[in-house]
């Protein structure tokens, strides 16, 4: 009897935990902190050149091979392993901040681990964490082999204030010839898969290997940090850094870029494809669908990205053409556009230093007004700066966020081919995105976030940071910067540019359009140069999913704010709507959808 009763107790007592499983976290044995902290010194880990962006000295010396098989692996195991930390918690044990970050984190790992088990993609890139393809590791922008030539000048991210920061870039460049040699070898088993580059890709990246091929040695940007050595070296050591530096260049160095140049030249040109778009692919359906996610954050797929921004466009184009209108002229709106490519007023510079002026004064005028629409002001500064000879011809502009201490400002890099035939019809809208209070705002409060986790201070999320930025350009009236109409008309040629992005995008990888066709509906619809729409959509080519990120954000960001003015009337507050976007950090459209909801309702209380 005593035997049964016992049984009966423990049957009873083993029921109830079952129970108590299902129904309970497990029991947490570390706070969320620590799990934040480990997540971001693995970020770093695996990004060593987003660690020296932010000012961590602790990776100055090593680039990660991204696409080797031995990262890849490493990647699903930490992922997962994250994923499993994360399932330990829930709102009720952390506070409210914390199961913010903690979702945040937990939507990263997620979709990153997707990607990693994806047989094409590779999503973490040590660059702007874009996706790269494993077997297409190089490709004409954005990619690793600019960036390294970018850090090379000595006037980037990469520090040059020491000996051992001199000694930490040769170590890099030792790993950055490890990353060309798989970069080839990948290449190849590409070649056997039929996953490889269209062939107008690889012709624009061949002037760029060859670039630093036939150059003096004094003209090679990886020698110019020993042209301009810090004070405090004594004379013997620049004489070995010296050295060092040219016996690199001359034995590793420029044999590898040989060596890559006559491997694309030679083998992989030829074999390129003369299609345009990732369905053309094997598996380039589901990688595409699988870069919406990544980079809208949101589950739409390509037919209704393509169809939203054909809806965009005539939106757009309506207004454009009564800004048409308004300035007095007769045509149509697409010889407007082409008038304005070629209007001299439009063009007044003779000097890049001009341009950077312009832009400088700009920035004086938006000062005069920052204050009527911000209580959150970053404490770093920035520079405008002339994009380097070597990209100048293919890049975009872009924003380079300082370092965290504040030791390194914010730059904000302009391209300027041709000075004279520099358009400025766009610039106070592109400042307002790249700058102020677009990028330089939004990533440099971001970074100096003391209430955030580490691990959401860089970028992050490219949906929020660019349509932050995009939707920063519709500001300039509320700034008093667009004060005449060719001004504003350069406001709406830039969300142009990017309601056309969705259209383009997801035609050219998903609904059969080629580069022909994709420049022609750009050329129709916008007022860029043929040659900076040629870049633009190559860039696409290149880089699927990644512009769509811009007008996705920028779109939802203008619904909130609309919501929260008709919900709070004479209540809402423009300053406190824009602190609540960017007191978070980067946030996927989901969540910062629910986080203003929920600070709307609190407002009506």
């Amino acid at each position: 009897m005593i035997r049964t009763l016992w049984l009966l107790l423990f049957i009873v007592v083993f029921n109830s935990c079952k129970d108590i499983s299902k129904q309970d976290k497990p029991i947490i044995q570390k706070p969320i902190a620590d799990v934040f902290a480990e997540f971001y010194e693995f970020k770093k880990s695996i990004n060593p050149i987003e660690a020296t962006k932010a000012g961590y000295s602790k990776y100055n010396d090593t680039i990660a091979n991204y696409i080797s098989d031995d990262y890849i692996l490493h990647l699903k195991d930490r992922y997962t392993y994250f994923l499993d930390e994360l399932g330990k918690y829930d709102s009720t044990q952390i506070s409210s901040e914390d199961y913010m970050s903690m979702r945040v984190m937990e939507w990263d790992c997620t979709v990153k681990l997707e990607g990693v088990m994806n047989p094409m993609v590779t999503v973490a890139s040590p660059i702007y964490d874009l996706p790269s393809f494993e077997l297409m590791p190089l490709f004409q922008i954005q990619s690793l082999h600019l960036y390294v030539a970018q850090l090379a000048s000595g006037v980037s991210v990469q520090p040059f204030k020491s000996i051992e920061d001199y000694n930490n870039w040769l170590s890099r460049l030792d790993d950055y010839l490890i990353f060309l040699d798989t970069s080839i070898d990948k290449m190849k088993r590409g070649m056997d898969t039929g996953v490889v580059l269209p062939k107008v890709l690889t012709l624009k990246m061949l002037p760029q290997v060859r670039s630093f091929i036939d150059v003096p040695l004094e003209e090679n940007l990886f020698y110019q940090p020993v042209l301009n050595f810090p004070d405090g070296l004594s004379d013997v050591d620049m004489d070995i850094i010296t050295s060092n530096y040219a016996a690199f260049i001359k034995d590793k160095l420029t044999p590898k870029y040989e060596m890559l140049n006559t491997f694309l030249t030679e083998e992989y040109l030829p074999v390129c494809r003369d299609t345009d778009g990732l369905q053309d692919l094997p598996n380039g359906k589901e990688t595409y669908q699988y870069l919406i996610k990544l980079h809208t954050t949101t589950n739409m797929n390509a037919d209704e990205i393509h169809e939203l921004g054909l809806s965009e466009v005539a939106r757009i184009s309506k207004e454009m053409d009564s800004v048409k209108n308004e300035i007095g002229y007769k045509g149509d709106l697409k010889s407007f556009f082409n008038s304005l490519r070629n209007k001299k007023e439009l063009m007044p510079f003779s000097k890049p230093e001009q341009v950077i002026e312009s832009f400088n004064a700009i920035n004086n005028r938006i000062a005069l007004r920052i204050d009527s629409l911000f209580n959150l002001t970053p404490k770093a500064g920035f520079n405008v700066r002339r994009t380097e000879a070597f990209r100048e011809a293919s890049a975009s502009a872009e924003y380079v966020p300082g370092s965290k201490d504040g030791s390194r400002a914010g730059i904000f890099y302009v391209p300027i081919p041709d000075a004279k035939s520099y358009n400025v019809v766009h610039d106070e809208a592109l400042f307002l995105h790249e700058a102020i209070p677009g990028h330089h705002f939004q990533l440099s409060l971001q970074q100096e976030n003391t209430n955030l986790p580490e691990f959401l201070h860089p970028e992050s999320m490219g949906v929020f940071v660019e349509g932050w930025a995009l939707y920063a350009e519709s500001l300039g009236k509320e700034l008093g910067i667009y004060t005449d109409p060719y001004q504003y008309f350069g406001m709406l040629s830039m969300e142009m540019h990017r309601a056309i992005r969705l259209v383009v995008d997801t035609g050219l990888h998903a609904k059969g359009w080629t580069r022909e066709k994709a420049i022609e509906y750009s050329l129709d619809n916008e007022a860029e140069s043929e040659e900076s729409i040629i870049a633009e959509i190559e860039r696409y080519m290149a880089t699927p999913g990644q512009a769509l990120s811009y007008k996705m954000g920028q779109l939802k960001i203008r619904e909130l704010r609309t919501k929260a003015e008709k919900s709070l009337g004479s209540n809402f507050n423009i300053k406190e709507f824009h602190s609540q976007i960017l007191n978070s950090g980067s946030l996927p459209l989901v969540l910062l959808e629910e986080k203003i909801n929920n600070w709307i309702v609190l407002q009506q209380k």
